[in-house]
């Protein structure tokens, strides 16, 4: 596998939206299939801000839509009408593309699917960065390395690719001039547009719990509705950082915006006053520190008398009615019968 590649990455699309943990983000996903099916497009374009749906494009459609209601908002029907124009052209290169694809890897035919992400990053310090990567069936297929200004190829058919490339002479520099110019530029309009949205802060709500088994405890601590996207969830034991005993889950978003994201540890069941789990975030001044807190006996206690009182009740309830009942067959009266009657770019395509 290329250096710098991680297997599989583009799958991620939809699931993270690109989201990268800088400062503010712009990502674009492109997907290509050869055998569309219902939900899944011959082709699909979606955008996203600081991994918040914007655009999306999609061949069945064949419109640039917006996404959100701030990008709506903020452009022209010009903007639309562009970007629309850009992107049918790239459903023609990607159609291209896969059938380059499949011959590069002699596959007479069958489900493929060639992918795509790019986007560019402000930091926090002020300085930027630049991604451009593309998978072939969900595997790596080759990457662009800006500062090397080559292309890194994953296998012996993107050295095709890879070829070709290089031979034309520009499209290292088209990338280059588009991850470092054009891709910031629109990122900060954007950032502009939507800075009520991408810019909030919404704390997390932290929930700290264990379950014991087979003499280990494993303890949980998991953070909800948090807003932005980077978050920090470790477990400490006496006040120290316990990383490489920790597992930790994605953070993921959830349907309103907001993030979700969980760590775990295991520990042993008479030390668990010794962990803490300790959370920053942007939206919190200083660290949260968080202790499990077992229900105690006493609420254990008081929710057993509840229910044992709720028991007496209805049981003297029920033979009070059973008995008025009867009293009233004995007067001869009946109840009468009844029913109760109710009830979502860029930058220009290139060929494989």
């Amino acid at each position: 596998m290329a250096a710098g590649l991680g297997p599989g990455l583009l799958l991620l699309l939809g699931v993270l939206g690109g989201a990268a943990s800088g400062l503010h983000s712009l990502r674009y996903f492109y997907t290509g299939v050869t055998e569309p099916s219902p939900g899944v497009p011959q082709f699909v374009i979606v955008g996203y801000v600081d991994g918040n749906p914007m655009v999306r494009y999609d061949s069945e459609t064949r419109r640039m839509v917006p996404r959100a209601d701030w990008i709506a908002a903020n452009v022209d029907q010009q903007y639309w009408d562009r970007e629309t124009q850009k992107v049918q052209s790239h459903q023609q290169v990607y159609r291209v593309d896969l059938e380059t694809l499949r011959g590069y890897y002699n596959q007479s035919g069958g489900a493929h699917t060639w992918q795509t992400m790019y986007g560019c990053d402000l930091l926090e310090d002020g300085s930027t960065r630049g991604v451009y990567q593309n998978a072939y069936n969900g595997r790596d297929y080759i990457a662009f390395d800006k500062a090397k200004m080559t292309f890194t190829a994953a296998d012996a058919a993107a050295e095709n690719t890879k070829r070709k490339w290089e031979a034309a002479g520009t499209v290292a520099e088209q990338w280059k001039q588009y991850l470092e110019n054009t891709c910031i530029e629109w990122l900060r309009k954007y950032v502009s547009y939507g800075q009520a949205v991408l810019e909030r802060k919404e704390p997390p709500t932290v929930r700290v719990s264990g379950k014991e088994a087979h003499g280990t405890l494993t303890l949980y601590c998991r953070a909800y509705g948090f807003y932005p996207r980077p978050i920090t969830v470790s477990w400490l034991k006496d006040e120290e950082i316990r990383d490489q005993e920790t597992e930790r889950g994605s953070i993921v978003p959830n349907s309103d915006g907001t993030y979700y994201t969980w760590a775990s540890i295991e520990a042993r069941p008479e030390e668990k006053e010794k962990y803490r789990c300790r959370v920053e975030h942007a939206s919190l001044l200083k660290p949260g520190v968080f202790a499990w807190e077992p229900e105690s006996n006493l609420v254990t206690i008081v929710l057993a008398v509840a229910v044992a009182i709720l028991f007496v009740v209805a049981v003297v309830a029920g033979f009070a009615f059973w008995k008025y009942k009867s009293e009233e067959k004995k007067k001869g009266y009946g109840l009468a019968s009844g029913t109760d009657g109710g009830s979502g770019s860029s930058a220009t395509g290139i060929r494989t």
